[in-house]
């Protein structure tokens, strides 16, 4: 069965939202068992690691009341989702309020527009300290003047720590404490910026420049979501480097966490051309459902459905940076352009993430249309897994780089400057020059990020109606 592909039209969300609350008193609420019904459903039909839980098989349960009994011995949808999912698994996600979760895939979240990682102190004593990665622009964090490389350390003068970094973390507002980092000690400066979120439309396409080095022209993308609702103005970013005769190109991923398989496939052919209808990727269903499901994803030369010409550079290099927050979407880039072009890798090594998922509501076809008005749980199951035209795949440790290079949060540099380190890198293995000598760095963990707390956190997801 093919698969086709739809955008999500967010526009009609409110409609639905209103609808729901509207109709409050007629709706009785769904109980947990007929939300298991569905999360069973879903998981028994599609789950990538059906196999690996036995209550999945299709003969399992004698009769239906061994079935319901099953569906009533877990008090919540979240642990009987737990519990059906394989061990295996890290990535497959239940939400109880899908319409944040359509508006996380959109770009749609509750920001102040810092983007940030969290990172244990050298010591190792619990404490954490942030950087700042990049500022989103008309947010309150731009208004305040934060920039790239600002360090913080406490919340509302409480130290953060590795267990209290969530909750300090998630109100509407707060005040970040400044601090110093010389790359061995954090100094708090006793300087504070209180911040608050609004709701913030991201666009992915954070920074794109064109240098000319040496007789290279150079393009630079900082590619920070795979959102579908941006992939006009991603092929618009193209053509720009089209235009101005770009002969090597920098894509930035390392705070890239993934998205939409089509737009993976529309950069990957971006930054290609040559290869239209070659084979970009290949699935790998659950045993019940890989005849009738699985298809070859392949480079394409238009949008979906007939759409606008893609802007190919016909490259047969790119350098990607990376690093272990670059994920699915991301590494699907990576590992999908490999066996055709030379694929530079400059950072660290990836998250690991190779599996994709669609959307599923509670409906007949697990589709938005006829959704269950008794309940707002949606999931992303993992429903494939992905390999590129070598066959390679199950790359649970990540992608490793070539030229290995971890961001020194002392010396974090300007995104889109030639002198930032890992785009200094790049360049300069572009252009045959001794690579500028990184300055000092402690080995440290970055923990987390701002975004590992949206629904969608490193999901690569794929949309689709049977």
């Amino acid at each position: 069965m093919k698969k086709t592909y739809f955008l999500l039209i967010l526009f009609v969300l409110p409609l639905f939202t209103s609808c729901f609350k509207d109709q409050d008193d007629e709706i009785n609420p769904s109980s947990v068992s007929e939300i298991n019904d569905f999360i069973y459903r879903g998981l028994n039909f599609f789950y990538l690691y059906k196999a690996d839980t036995p209550e999945l098989a299709n003969d399992y349960f004698a009769n239906d009341s061994d079935y319901n009994n099953f569906l009533n011995s877990y008090a919540t949808p979240e642990s009987f989702f737990d519990y059906l999912k394989s061990s295996q698994d890290r990535f497959s996600i239940l939400v109880d309020n899908y319409i944040e979760l359509e508006n996380a895939l959109s770009g749609i979240t509750k920001n102040n527009g810092m983007e940030y990682g969290l990172v244990r102190y050298p010591e190792q004593n619990g404490n954490v300290f942030g950087y700042v990665r990049y500022v989103l622009p008309n947010t309150d964090a731009a208004n305040k003047g934060l920039k790239r490389g600002d360090i913080f350390n406490s919340i509302d003068g409480q130290q953060l720590t590795e267990s209290n970094y969530v909750t300090l973390l998630a109100p509407d507002s707060y005040a970040i404490g400044l601090a110093t980092f010389d790359g061995q000690t954090i100094n708090a400066t006793g300087n504070s910026v209180e911040l608050l979120k609004g709701e913030v439309t991201e666009n992915p396409i954070h920074t794109t420049q064109t240098f000319e080095v040496n007789g290279h022209k150079i393009g630079y993308l900082m590619y920070n979501g795979f959102t579908s609702d941006f992939d006009s103005q991603l092929n618009s970013a193209f053509g720009q480097f089209k235009a101005n005769g770009v002969t090597d190109l920098v894509l930035d991923l390392r705070y890239n966490g993934g998205g939409a398989v089509r737009t993976a496939t529309y950069l990957a052919s971006m930054i290609t051309g040559q290869y239209t209808g070659q084979i970009f990727y290949t699935e790998q269903w659950n045993a019940d459902r890989q005849d009738a499901y699985a298809e070859n994803g392949v480079f394409v030369s238009n949008f979906e459905g007939g759409g606008e010409s893609i802007n190919s550079l016909h490259l047969n290099r790119v350098y990607v940076l990376t690093s272990s927050r670059t994920a699915s979407a991301s590494e699907l880039v990576i590992n999908g352009l490999a066996p055709h072009i030379e694929v530079i890798q400059i950072g660290t090594n990836t998250t690991g993430k190779f599996q994709a998922s669609f959307l599923m509501y509670d409906s007949p076809n697990f589709g938005r249309s006829g959704a269950n008005l008794g309940h707002t749980y949606a999931m992303l199951p993992l429903v494939f897994k992905t390999a590129n035209a070598a066959g390679n795949t199950d790359y649970v440790n990540g992608l490793f780089p070539d030229i290995e290079q971890a961001e020194d949060y002392s010396n974090l540099g300007v995104l889109g400057d030639v002198n930032e380190p890992l785009l200094a890198t790049a360049i300069a293995n572009i252009v045959g020059i001794p690579a500028p000598v990184p300055a000092r760095n402690v080995s440290l963990e970055v923990i987390s990020e701002s975004k590992a707390q949206l629904p969608n956190y490193q999901v690569m997801y794929f949309t689709t109606k049977k």
